[in-house]
């Protein structure tokens, strides 16, 4: 008999996202960190839509809100001459835009959000070794007493940073390179008249070489930016890595840390406007590496974030895909503990994930290196995936078949919002990401005349049966129609935003995941396609 159903290794916003998720499922997990309490440092700052998209659907995107500041755009600067400013401005459709969040803010949003189901963090615990078999993973942890314990865990999963103790244990290569620039952090205040919510990059160039920069990044608070920039002679250091030669993070305390005045001398060079550095919240030399997994788990051990992919923080990206990554992976692993998985359904984790991993590696290496500005796609499309809007999963095992065959999102395709839709008791519409909501599947059925809405019942039902229960189901009426069978929600599409968005046809079903992409689309909606794609999910 196994201990728990899950153990979760890391305490970050990637262990905390699959820790909540899988709570929220009912599932039966531990999360332990090594670490004695969180870290008060702004490390990851930026929080992409798509993430907020995520935490909507987690219900703690309105706690988020409440404490992020928007991120508005960047304001360029060169040897001290202004150049274009860049405002993030998305298509009105997108339900949230770029924000700023210190790291500590979202784990503590994270972790409020475990606790209200029913989980919590055991600090200052670490994963010592594990060993597995097809049945269980038999881990054994240090604890803050001293002493150690063996338990056992159906499922693994090390959330455990870029020195991963799971990786590691996996025996998982982990290719890449150290960039051979250093850079210090801070956490200050200053004084200048620039705008708010606009990100820094100032820096001098000779003959196209950059040899200094500052880069700062608003965050709650009055006139407050997490800087960084090269680091002086004074402060570096050897390359930093561990056993396994990973030199990637902060440097921990090891050597030298940055002043106010340090921060002050790049002010005093680089700084568009005259202006003073005060109240040092904290600060750290870092290093920079890229590197990813050959695979995102074996057996019943799968690691996720930063133990499975590190790379330059060009565009935020790194804790976003880390949190995509944990959301990806614990539906699939709540389906396998209440054995519901079918054959497939939990090794389409790498399948999906790690593409995804290797395209942002390879893209924030080429921004790092060269600039933004020299990606040769448009500036849409450049703001789209920096958004991680763009990402989806066409061709995977675990969507529908008929990607290129749908004006609107196909099968694999991220799953977008839209709003005026009207609950018959309602008087006042919703958006459909309030549907979504803290869902399993959630099956659309889209009528535009009434007898289309005839079979809606019974492919609810079959569709239901598929899943094990695992469904939500939402009939989507053109205005005027009447409400088919009280046995079914109901919305009216009032404002044809639903209809317009997802290209849908009269008696159409949309058939969205756990996570936020539409699985599969029939059309009649009682074509065998919903049913057969929920089998083979949950191998029924």
């Amino acid at each position: 008999m196994v201990d728990v159903d899950v153990l979760v290794a890391g305490a970050g916003p990637v262990g905390l996202t699959a820790a909540s998720e899988l709570r929220r499922r009912g599932v039966s997990c531990r999360v332990v960190d090594r670490l004695p309490a969180r870290l008060p440092y702004a490390r990851a700052v930026g929080v992409q839509p798509r993430t907020l998209e995520m935490w909507d659907r987690m219900g703690m995107v309105r706690e988020a809100l409440e404490t992020a500041v928007p991120l508005k755009g960047q304001l360029l600067y060169v040897n001290g001459e202004e150049g274009p400013r860049t405002d993030l401005a998305l298509p009105p459709e997108v339900p949230y835009g770029f924000a700023a969040l210190p790291q500590y803010e979202t784990e503590r949003l994270l972790e409020e959000l475990l606790l209200r189901w029913g989980g919590q963090v055991e600090r200052g615990t670490a994963l010592l070794s594990f060993e597995q078999d097809s049945g269980e993973v038999r881990a054994l942890l240090s604890l803050p007493s001293g002493g150690t314990e063996e338990l056992t865990a159906r499922y693994l999963v090390g959330c455990d940073g870029a020195h991963s103790a799971v990786r590691k244990g996996l025996g998982l290569s982990f290719e890449g390179a150290a960039l051979p620039e250093e850079y210090m952090l801070g956490d200050v205040e200053v004084d200048w008249d620039l705008p708010e919510g606009y990100g820094i990059r100032a820096s001098h160039v000779v003959d196209g070489r950059t040899d200094d920069i500052l880069v700062c990044i608003p965050l709650p608070g009055h006139r407050r930016y997490r800087m960084s920039m090269a680091t002086p002679p004074e402060l570096s250091r050897a390359p930093r890595g561990d056993a396994d030669g990973v030199a990637h993070g902060l440097s921990g305390g090891q050597g030298p840390v940055p002043g106010i005045e340090h921060i002050q001398a790049v002010l005093d060079r680089l700084s568009p406007r005259p202006t003073t550095a005060s109240s040092l919240r904290w600060s750290s030399v870092f290093r920079i590496s890229h590197r990813i997994v050959d695979r995102y788990g074996r057996g019943r051990v799968f690691v996720a974030g930063d133990a499975a992919h590190i790379h330059p923080p060009t565009g935020a990206q790194g804790m976003n895909t880390g949190v995509q990554d944990a959301f990806n992976l614990a539906w699939k692993l709540a389906a396998a503990v209440r054995g519901h998985a079918g054959p497939g359904l939990l090794e389409s984790y790498d399948a999906e994930r790690r593409p995804v991993g290797e395209e942002v590696v390879a893209r924030t290496l080429r921004h790092a290196r060269g600039g933004v500005q020299a990606d040769p796609d448009a500036p849409e499309t450049i703001l789209l995936r920096e958004a991680q809007l763009l990402l989806g999963y066409r061709g995977s095992s675990v969507v529908g078949p008929g990607g290129s065959a749908h004006d609107g999102p196909a099968p694999g395709d991220r799953a977008p919002d839209c709003g005026g839709l009207l609950y018959v008791l309602g008087t006042f519409p919703v958006r459909l990401f309030s549907l979504l909501r803290e869902r399993e599947h959630t099956l659309l059925l889209y009528a535009d005349h009434e007898e289309q809405t005839a079979p809606f019942e019974e492919v609810a039902t079959a569709a239901a049966r598929a899943a094990h229960g695992l469904l939500n189901t939402c009939v989507v009426l053109a205005p005027g129609l009447r409400t088919p069978t009280p046995d079914l929600p109901a919305v009216h599409d009032s404002l044809g935003d639903f209809r317009r968005t997802y290209r849908v046809r009269g008696g159409e079903a949309v058939l969205v995941r756990p996570d936020g992409y539409v699985g599969v689309r029939a059309a009649p909606a009682d074509g065998p396609e919903p049913r057969a794609y929920l089998e083979t999910l949950y191998g029924t």
